[in-house]
Parts: structure tokens; C-alpha cells; sequence
């Protein structure tokens, strides 16, 4: 008996002892794990702070160029209207200036024009004796000192390349008027075709 107990015992010892190494190695096993996973959650912890700072930081960047963004199309806005401005006031001045142009050369086109008509007009009244010029804006009068009758005061006006002076409105009648005074002339004005007819020379009736 006494040996059968010794055995059983030192059996019993051995399981005891295995299951204590097995035990141990276990609980080893498990604190390793546990450590393993201690050390990656601080890890992933860590990560996850790093990725919200970053997180944070885009986001505000983000923002900081929404916002200069925003200030720059801003300034492009206002730039393109301030631009759009200045070509309508360019296109303007660019119009005003063509039409300042065109009637400086009108200016100088019409002094030259005045000056030879002038020069003309004095050369012309110089072919012309025993009688007086004068003219208007447009025309050239030679007022005879002879007295002749209507036909040869025509004939003479043509002789010269001209004819006897059509009145063609009120102005014109009054400045003749004007320039002559009391005295009488002829005037291009004849009923000699049909009697009550009064036509000027140049074919055209007398309108009242």
C-alpha cells in the first residue's frame, strides 16, 4: 500500500508540476499577447491623435484657402468691372478723339477752301471793271456801275461765265438788299416768254 501511495503521489506531483508549467507557460502566452496588444492600441492611439492634428490642420487650411479664394475672386470682380469701365471710357475717348480729328481736318480743309475761294473771288472781282463785288458764304456778286437794259446787263453776266442773280431765299434777298441799298439792279427774273410768267434764268418759276 505503501508503495502503491508513494506512486500515486509522485504522479500526482508530476501532474501537478506539468500543470503548473503549463499553466505558467500560458499565463506567459497571455501577458505577452496582452502586452503586444497594449503596446499596438497605444500605437494606434497615437496614430489616431497624429491623424486628428493633421485632420485639423487641413481643415483649417482647407478654410484659410476657401477664405483667400473667396478674397481673390473678389478682387478679380472688381478689377473686371473696373476694367470693363476704362475700355467703355477708352472707347469714348477714342470717339471723341476720331470726331475732334475729323473736324480739325474739316477745319483746316474749310480754311484752305475759304482762303482759295478768297483768292478767287479777288482775282475774279480784278477781271471785272467799272463795278463793285462783294460776296457771301457762298456766292460772288458784281454790281454794275453802267446802266443797261435787262438784256444786256444778261448778256454781259454771261460774257463773264455767270448770270444775272437768282434770289433762292429771304436771307439772301435781304443781304443783296443790304449791300446795294437804294440802288436799282437787275436780277435774273423775266415773264419775256409768256406774259403773267415769271421764271428765273435758269428755267425755274417764281414762288412766293
Amino acid at each position: 500500500r505503501t508503495t502503491a501511495w508513494s506512486r500515486c503521489y509522485r504522479w500526482t506531483a508530476v501532474c501537478v508540476v506539468l500543470l503548473c508549467v503549463v499553466l505558467l507557460t500560458a499565463v506567459t502566452v497571455l501577458w505577452t499577447k496582452y502586452n503586444n496588444l497594449k503596446t499596438e492600441r497605444h500605437q494606434l492611439q497615437t496614430s489616431y491623435n497624429t491623424l486628428s492634428v493633421e485632420s485639423n490642420m487641413l481643415q483649417m487650411s482647407c478654410h484659410n484657402l476657401t477664405t483667400e479664394r473667396d478674397q481673390l475672386q473678389t478682387s478679380y470682380n472688381t478689377l473686371t468691372i473696373q476694367r470693363n469701365r476704362l475700355q467703355t471710357s477708352y472707347n469714348a475717348l477714342t470717339v471723341e478723339r476720331n470726331q475732334l480729328r475729323s473736324r480739325c481736318f474739316l477745319t483746316i480743309d474749310r480754311d484752305r477752301f475759304m482762303r482759295e475761294r478768297d483768292g478767287y473771288q479777288n482775282t475774279l472781282c480784278g477781271t471785272f471793271r467799272g463795278g463793285s463785288c462783294f460776296n457771301s458764304s457762298s456766292s460772288l456778286y458784281f454790281m454794275s456801275f453802267g446802266r443797261k437794259t435787262w438784256n444786256d446787263s444778261r448778256q454781259f453776266c454771261r460774257d463773264n461765265g455767270a448770270d444775272l442773280v437768282i434770289i433762292n431765299s429771304k436771307e439772301e434777298q435781304d443781304f443783296i438788299g443790304k449791300k446795294l441799298g437804294m440802288s436799282d439792279f437787275w436780277i435774273g427774273l423775266s415773264e419775256k416768254r409768256t406774259e403773267g410768267e415769271w421764271k428765273w434764268v435758269d428755267g425755274t418759276p417764281l414762288t412766293t
